[in-house]
Order: C-alpha cells, then structure tokens, then sequence
C-alpha cells in the first residue's frame, strides 16, 4: 500500500516527504546533544561596554566630520567661483586663458586629495572600533566558556546561523549581565593613519 501510494505522488511531494523525513533525522541527532545559543550582535550592542564604545567611536567619527567640513567647503566654494566664472565664456575662451586651466587642475588635485583623505579617515574609525573591541571580545569569549562549561554544552551556536531557537536555550541574557560584572568600559582610542611619500600607510594612536 505504501509502495502505491508513494507512486501517486508528485515528484514535489515525494521531495517534501524526504525533506521532512532528513529534518527528523537531524532534530533526532541535535536533542541528543545539549545546544546553547547566543546573539553576538545583541550581547555587544546592549552591554554597557558595548554602548560605551559606541558613544565614543560616534563622537570621534563627529570629530572626524567636522575636520574635514572645512575643507570640502573650501573645494565646493572654489567650484561655484569658476563655474560662475566661465559661464559666459565659450571653450576657446577658456582655452586662452591659462589662469582659468591652472585652477581648474589646481582644484582637481584637491578634490582628488581630499576623497583620499577621506577614505583614510573612515579607515581611522573602522581600525579605532575594531582595536577597542579586542578586550571586549577576550572577556566575552571567557564567558561563554565558562557558560558552556557550567552547563554541560557540546554545542553553542550564534542566532544570526539560526533560523529558529528558543528562549530556553538563549544565554545571551546571561552573558550581558556577567560582561556588566566585569567591564563597563574600556579605552577607545583614536587611530590615526597617515600615508607618507613611499605611499606607506602609518598609525598612530591617541593617548
């Protein structure tokens, strides 16, 4: 009877059975292991650490914003001058004019200076979070040892690999307040990078 009825199927059927059927299969081999799981993301945005760093990598990114707002108004106030200034002015007419041909190259070249900067600024931002995070990361990953030891784990998955965990088996809660027990900050420093003449990247760090 089984043999007939599986022939009656659609082949989409047949594959949702066997789906189901290695699903079972898989459950059947996870319970027999203890499964712990957490949310990194979570764990780090709302530990007090966490925020902390936070805080400070936005205040150095303002600091960083507002050192280069002054430059690209200068840039932007150079372009509206010689757009106003050759508007009335055909192409030979620049062309014959060789102090209009310097400025236009002079503001290129800071144009093209200053997106550089730039991008070596919001490397200095990405290298600052990442370098104050080190700690943050080693005292965490003691936790979760501890936690998977205490609890007899085999087993600790992230949330963000998962598509379905419950509440029971989430230590994330657990994890936040044991990394408030022992660290609520932690120096962020800013990371200054420089490139010098042999196109050499060079950091510095703020004390």
């Amino acid at each position: 009877m089984l043999r007939t009825f599986s022939k009656l199927l659609s082949t989409p059927a047949r594959l949702l059975l066997a789906s189901l059927a290695l699903a079972g299969g898989l459950a059947g081999a996870a319970s027999a292991q203890n499964v712990l799981v957490m949310n990194e993301q979570r764990i780090l945005a709302e530990s007090a650490v966490g925020q902390h760093i936070a805080t400070r990598v936005e205040q150095i990114g303002n600091e960083i914003a507002a050192e280069l707002t002054p430059i690209r108004e200068q840039i932007q106030s150079e372009s509206e001058a010689l757009n106003t200034e050759t508007s009335s002015l055909t192409e030979d007419a620049i062309q014959q004019r060789p102090d209009l041909a310097q400025r236009f190259q002079a503001l290129q070249v800071e144009a093209q200076r200053f997106e550089q900067t730039r991008q070596v600024r919001q490397r200095e931002l990405q290298v600052t979070q990442r370098r104050a995070m080190v700690p943050v990361m080693e005292a965490l990953e003691e936790i979760l040892q501890e936690m998977v030891n205490e609890r007899g784990a085999d087993i600790l998955i992230d949330r963000a690999n998962l598509v379905f965990a419950t509440e029971a088996v989430d230590i994330s809660d657990a994890a936040i307040q044991r990394l408030n027990s022992r660290m609520t900050t932690t120096p962020v420093n800013r990371v200054r990078l420089s490139v010098n003449e042999a196109g050499e990247v060079q950091m510095t760090e703020d004390q």
